[in-house]
C-alpha cells in the first residue's frame, strides 16, 4: 500500500508541475450576452492586451506563486484609474484556463484568432 501512495504521490506532483504555457489569447461570454466574448491576450515579456473591453484595458502580466496578475486601466467618466486583478490559476491546460478570485471563478478557453 505505501508502495503505491508513493508513485500516486510522484504521478500527481509530476501532472501538477508540467509547464502548460499560458501565453496566447484567452475568451470568456460577456455576462448576460453569451453571444459576446471577451477576454485578454498575454503576450511575451509581459504584455497584456484586453479583447473586446473597450473600457477596460489590461496591459501588463505576471505570474507570482500559481496568481495571474493583471494590470491596466479601466478608463471611463472622464478619468483613468490604474487596477491591478489577482486570480489563483485553478486549473489550465492548451484549451481552458480556469481562475479564481475568492468564491468568483472564471473559466477561459484559449482563441487562436482573436485579438
Amino acid at each position: 500500500m505505501k508502495k503505491i501512495l508513493t508513485m500516486f504521490f510522484w504521478v500527481l506532483l509530476a501532472a501538477c508541475s508540467e509547464n502548460v504555457d499560458i501565453e496566447g489569447s484567452w475568451i470568456e461570454p460577456v455576462p448576460n450576452m453569451p453571444e459576446l466574448k471577451q477576454g485578454f491576450s498575454l503576450e511575451h515579456g509581459g504584455v497584456a492586451e484586453s479583447i473586446n473591453m473597450a473600457t477596460l484595458q489590461y496591459y501588463a502580466w505576471e505570474i507570482k506563486d500559481n496568481i495571474l496578475v493583471l494590470s491596466g486601466k479601466s478608463i471611463g467618466n472622464h478619468q483613468t484609474i490604474e487596477f491591478t486583478e489577482e486570480y489563483e490559476i485553478a486549473s489550465v491546460d492548451d484549451n481552458k484556463i480556469v481562475l479564481k478570485n475568492g468564491d468568483y471563478v472564471r473559466e477561459f478557453i484559449r482563441c487562436t484568432d482573436c485579438k
